[in-house]
């Protein structure tokens, strides 16, 4: 069973083994030689689901944040749960095409292609400070392309947020100048 925790920085190592215990590992999914680690084995843990969300709340409380940013999908898990700690608003970052009124359109690189995500212009006031939260970092596509976003729109990213890290894929060097934060990495 899983120990709730008031996370400071003496814990979250600790913290960080108990995590990794609720998290499955997968071979071979989706294509052979991948192994994918699959958090809802965590979500489905009532202790596990509400240290993330705690742990969040804990590191960014005194970040001053104005808004929450999560990435389609599964940034849509737990963006909304931390804005809710952090007594804030949500903002969903969407596939294109996803979302009724106007937009501001990112693409971004990915290892075979591109792709693009869409928010709405009207999501982020200028000067507004905003934390962008998403499952796993593993390149690092996908968040930088939000942070750009995020600063088109005149705001201000305050902080990365992320469940799990695969620091073996180097994502967290696309974020650089950015504050970056996992709760829990995989470094192989």
């Amino acid at each position: 069973m899983l120990r709730c925790y008031n996370v400071g920085v003496s814990v979250l190592n600790e913290l960080m083994d108990d995590l990794k215990r609720l998290i499955r590992q997968v071979p071979d999914f989706p294509k052979p030689g991948i192994l994918f680690y699959d958090i809802t084995t965590l979500l489905k843990d009532r202790t596990g689901l509400k240290t993330v969300i705690d742990a969040f709340r804990d590191r960014y409380r005194d970040a001053q944040v104005d808004m929450v940013l999560g990435i389609e999908a599964r940034g849509f898990i737990f963006a909304p749960a931390v804005a809710y700690a952090l007594g804030v608003g949500f903002v969903p970052v969407r596939k294109p095409n996803k979302l009724p009124a106007a937009t501001e359109r990112v693409e971004y690189t990915l290892e075979y292609g591109t792709d693009a995500l869409e928010v709405h212009k009207d999501a982020i006031e200028p000067g507004q400070k905003v934390l962008v939260v998403d499952d796993v970092l593993a390149t690092g596509g996908t968040a930088a392309a939000v942070c750009q976003l995020v600063e088109r729109l005149g705001g201000r990213v305050v902080g990365v947020g992320f469940v799990v890290e695969l620091d073996f894929l180097h994502g967290r060097s696309k974020l650089a100048g950015y504050d970056v934060f996992s709760l829990i990495q995989y470094p192989q």
